[in-house]
């Protein structure tokens, strides 16, 4: 992996780019900290379709909750019990 400022990226942004249609991931940093990568469209889209999509997770999660959640999205679990606001708590 090749590491590299955002500045010298700047200065040097079609050999990093050649890198890493080679396969190389380059990684750009911001005062010495990670904040971005450079990989070829070919590994990113192998990375994408690893991952499932956040649909597939939410779909998942529906499916989970599905005894806890009604149609129209609200909780239907019952509480345990429910304060009387009728009373006056000052009295």
């Amino acid at each position: 992996m090749c590491v590299t400022s955002i500045y010298e990226a700047r200065n040097n942004f079609s050999s990093l780019v050649k890198l890493a249609e080679e396969g190389e991931v380059v990684e750009l940093t911001r005062y010495d900290k990670p904040v971005a990568v450079i990989m070829s469209y070919v590994d990113y889209q192998d990375k994408k379709q690893r991952q499932p999509s956040l649909l597939d997770k939410l779909s998942a999660l529906k499916d989970e909750f599905a005894d806890v959640v009604d149609d129209d999205g609200f909780d239907v679990t019952p509480s345990r019990e429910c304060p009387d606001y009728s009373k006056d708590p000052w009295a």
